[in-house]
């Protein structure tokens, strides 16, 4: 069957998850302790005795959260399962070009690191906030983002599933649109526990740090087809993948578009790759007829046959 793997992003992350990859594999103990040099901290503790608190901090739950995706993708490539294609939601992504061999799990993750800390950086230069829109189409949240005409800004940022779009700007432009969304028939409008307007301009900021980071290293092309963030387009191309990942900081994530052009394109069916069953979640919500399941244990990956 083809099964396209996907990679969960920020707010996935649970205290204690990827202990028992640790503990049971020898992978797991060589990319935990390598994430720890590479880190230059104790992010294996960070992640697997917390407190929740430190995890959810955006320098550590980006890197904390590639960690143990990377781990699992591994062990299921050495199981001897391979996918279809692959997408990663926001930082997923770079989960999947670690899989996809674009480049080694060290290098993935001090992208990721750089990435991380400066995306943080960026929330502290500039205040910002996301809320997620539920009830509205995609064409009637990017309007009302376009019509705000106050101060600062607000943009879609999370094309997440039909009915659920993401939007991410300066605090009150946020809350504005929040209340004009209300106004025009969403059914929820809530404020999101980030520290930054993530996928939007503020995190212009972010682009140069990661553009020098990206530039000093070499990118090979993917050995499976990789699905990017910004276009919702396959890719297996190295030239390509520095561009899709700077574009990926400021512009939105086109999810849903994602996961419909993947089923398109031939794929019967997806397996979420990493800790938490958001993008499950979403998929279900934006196709049901195609089966979607999860693995994030060394249980799960244990009792599949191949």
């Amino acid at each position: 069957m083809n099964t396209a793997w996907l990679f969960p992003g920020q707010a996935s992350q649970k205290v204690g998850m990827g202990s028992d990859l640790y503990q049971n594999t020898e992978l797991g103990q060589s990319y935990f302790d390598l994430a720890n040099s590479i880190m230059g901290c104790d992010i294996q503790s960070i992640i697997f005795e917390g407190p929740q608190e430190t995890l959810k901090q955006t320098q550590y739950t980006q890197p904390a959260i590639y960690i143990v995706s990377v781990i699992i993708g591994k062990l299921l490539l050495e199981k001897g399962l391979r996918p279809a294609a692959l997408a990663g939601h926001s930082l997923g992504e770079y989960s999947a070009l670690a899989i996809g061999e674009a480049f080694d799990f060290g290098t993935g993750l001090n992208l990721v690191k750089v990435r991380a800390e400066n995306m943080a950086q960026a929330g502290r230069l500039q205040e910002g906030s996301m809320a997620a829109i539920i009830g509205l189409d995609d064409d009637r949240v990017t309007d009302l983002c376009n019509d705000y005409s106050g101060e600062g800004i607000v943009v879609a940022a999370n094309f997440n599933s039909p009915g659920q779009v993401v939007i991410s700007g300066t605090p009150e432009a946020v809350t504005t649109v929040m209340t004009t969304a209300k106004s025009n028939g969403a059914r929820m409008a809530a404020p999101l526990n980030v520290s930054g307007a993530f996928h939007s301009p503020l995190m212009a900021p972010a682009r140069e740090a990661l553009a020098v980071e990206l530039n000093s290293i070499q990118i090979s092309d993917s050995n499976y087809p990789i699905y990017a963030n910004v276009n919702a387009q396959p890719n297996t191309l190295g030239l390509k993948i520095k561009d899709l990942l700077l574009r990926q900081l400021e512009n939105p994530v086109l999810w849903s578009q994602t996961i419909t052009a993947m089923s398109n394109q031939g794929i019967a069916a997806f397996m979420e790759v990493g800790p938490g069953k958001v993008l499950q979640g979403l998929n279900k919500r934006i196709n049901r007829q195609i089966p979607v399941s999860g693995i994030e244990s060394i249980a799960q990956i244990e009792a599949i046959h191949v």
